[in-house]
């Protein structure tokens, strides 16, 4: 049958700013409002100071000067500068740049074209001026669109470079603000990987003089057990130690690119350290033994490399090169080589290395008994008690939804029992808690095989031996809103912070968000999330309309829990800072130290009125945007 509503006038050809603004997430990612440090604002940012960074890998321009006031951005670097006849097209031309010549730009981060590009139209207004020899030009869009160019050159007693300046487009970021500490963990983490290199940010000097090194020491929670192990090499730089601490904890950079998500480089890191050591101890260690509570930095260098987003968080590359050298090969001898010498030539930290492994390696011995207990125990329950409402796909395995798989650990049967009727089978699994968890904090990882609960957690999760394991993508802890659903919370991050931190830092922990309120008349339901919500419903529905104070989830039917774990489910993910320690943390919220905590609380104890005052005085002195005119332009970047 011919569809006759399908015609000529069906097929659409988008120019290249409106598919961007169309597909933003095949560009950025996801929006966002710049509360989360991968929301598109920060790539925005990224996509920009790459260039930057670039003319200095190539050799041109020591310094990069960054502004932000929160809404607008100006980027001034001082490298080349784009030729100015060229300024149109690398500004507005998808699929354009020098970057295609590999001889230029041979191990750059962006190879695609779109960078810039996607700032450009992801921008309510995109300035850009290029400086070269004394003369210069400059363009300015609003959301893609060219509304004012140079059309010849001008004269400028300033330096060669480009300065850029954007305001991300309000209409796609809904209510966006830059947030310092991002923008600023993202500079540090340039710096530490182009040695030499300044970045001025907000007036603010960043400089490295020993790369990865650097940054494992800002970065440490604790003091490690031995010196940072420091090593470089042609295209490679990796730096490590370790901490009296569970898990593992990697940095990983591809061409200046962080990838958050890993990839075939740091798999290949984690696979060569345990092969040199074994080596070099001749002795046949347990990977998790080696590699527990290591805290790592990998940085290589890639020519043409397979990213498996546009964002740039995972490397897919097997190769290094297109003469075929192998990711795995290429850091499996780099390692093999300079690690061996250095233990060799360090034997201190060689004997304090090999004495934290042999504690791992007694510690898993002593608990063979009781994970044999432990794994009888689980299979029992598996039997004989329905804790766990499994679902059908798992992030573990090649199901095509396996990123969607999640599990909600909820507080008792009756709150479980709504989740279980309204969940999606498919992709949601559900596991129920009996009353309050165990206290976890300060004990050894014993508890998690001879407490009942938590081994049960354990075994669901499915990460007894590592994270690779992992069944679930979220993990949702799904609690009352009151003191005990609070609690509860706390004991469960403490219970992950304890024992699994990588669960947490390779962000799959979030906590559910349920309705406090529903606000309804005969016509229309609304839930509300907090009071301001539940005021503006009232007015929206008008008089006296019917409003039920949820106390708990096991008071919300289950054809209403689907509209909240559902589509439009709201999580907030549990994030860990990278300089937070994790003792000093679990010690101070989770010790016996009540007193100091109840100070604490009075001490930063915020009212909304005054956090409001604060974000308006933030965004009151924007940047003044670059006037027309290469030396007015040029001041204000600089």
């Amino acid at each position: 049958m011919v569809d006759h509503n399908y015609t000529a006038d069906s097929v659409k050809s988008l120019d290249w700013k409106d598919h961007i603004r169309m597909r933003p997430g095949m560009y950025i990612g996801k929006l966002g409002d710049g509360s989360s440090d991968d929301d598109g604002i920060y790539v925005l940012l990224k996509e920009v100071l790459d260039n930057s960074v670039d003319e200095f890998v190539m050799g041109f321009g020591k310094t990069i000067d960054v502004e932000c006031d929160g809404q607008t951005v100006i980027v001034r670097d001082y490298g080349r500068g784009i030729p100015l006849e060229k300024l149109m097209v690398c500004a507005s031309k998808i699929n354009t740049g020098a970057k295609y010549d590999s001889q230029a730009f041979k191990k750059s981060v962006g190879l695609n074209g779109v960078g810039i590009k996607a700032v450009n139209a992801l921008s309510s207004s995109f300035d850009i001026q290029a400086f070269r020899e004394g003369d210069t030009r400059g363009i300015t869009f609003v959301r893609g669109e060219a509304v004012s160019e140079d059309r010849k050159n001008k004269k400028t007693e300033e330096g060669n470079g480009t300065s850029i300046c954007f305001t991300p487009d309000s209409e796609m970021f809904k209510k966006f603000r830059f947030r310092n500490e991002y923008a600023e963990r993202m500079i540090r983490y340039y710096s530490y990987l182009n040695k030499g290199l300044t970045i001025k940010y907000n007036g603010k000097r960043f400089r490295s003089k020993d790369g990865l090194k650097d940054l494992l020491q800002e970065n440490l929670s604790e003091e490690p057990l031995y010196p940072i192990v420091h090593l470089e090499g042609y295209d490679i730089e990796v730096a490590f130690t370790h901490l009296d601490q569970y898990g593992e904890d990697y940095f990983s950079f591809v061409n200046g690119q962080h990838t958050t998500q890993g990839g075939t480089h740091q798999a290949a890191f984690r696979e060569a350290v345990v092969k040199t050591i074994r080596e070099f101890s001749k002795k046949n260690y347990e990977p998790g033994d080696i590699r527990g509570g290591i805290v790592a930095a990998v940085s290589i260098k890639v020519e043409e490399p397979v990213f498996e987003s546009q964002t740039k968080t995972k490397l897919g590359s097997l190769t290094v090169s297109p003469e075929g050298e192998s990711v795995r090969l290429f850091i499996g001898n780099f390692l093999k080589q300079k690690l061996d010498n250095y233990l060799h030539k360090n034997p201190e930290t060689a004997d304090a290395l090999q004495e934290k492994i042999n504690r791992s390696e007694h510690e898993r011995k002593e608990l063979k008994g009781i994970q044999k207990l432990a794994r009888e125990r689980s299979k029992k329950s598996k039997v004989h008690n329905r804790k766990l409402r499994d679902c059908r796909n798992h992030l573990n395995t090649k199901d095509k939804k396996r990123f969607d798989s999640t599990l909600f650990i909820t507080e008792g049967d009756s709150a479980s029992g709504s989740i279980t009727k309204a969940r999606d089978v498919t992709t949601q699994a559900v596991f129920s808690l009996k009353g309050k968890p165990l206290n976890s904090f300060g004990l050894t990882r014993k508890v998690v095989y001879e407490n009942e609960e938590f081994n049960l957690v354990q075994a669901a999760l499915g990460i007894e031996e590592d994270l690779e394991n992992l069944r679930y993508n979220k993990v949702v802890i799904a609690t009352d809103a009151d003191v005990d659903g609070m609690h509860i919370r706390l004991l469960l991050i403490t219970f992950f912070l304890q024992f699994f931190p990588e669960l947490i830092r390779e962000g799959h922990l979030f906590v559910l968000q349920t309705p406090l309120f529903r606000v309804r008349n005969k016509k229309t339901t609304l839930y509300c999330y907090d009071e301001v919500e539940r005021e503006v419903a009232i007015k929206q529905l008008g008089r006296n309309p019917e409003i039920t104070r949820f106390k708990g989830l096991g008071e919300i039917s289950p054809n209403e829990f689907k509209y909240f774990i559902g589509e439009g489910m709201r999580l907030d993910p549990i994030r860990l800072d990278a300089h937070e320690s994790i003792k000093g943390m679990l010690k101070f919220f989770m010790g016996k130290n009540t007193p100091e905590r109840q100070q604490y609380i009075i001490r930063n104890l915020r009212f909304e009125h005054d956090i409001v005052a604060e974000e308006e005085d933030a965004e009151a002195e924007p940047i003044p945007k670059p006037s027309e005119g290469a030396d007015a332009s040029a001041s204000q970047a600089a």
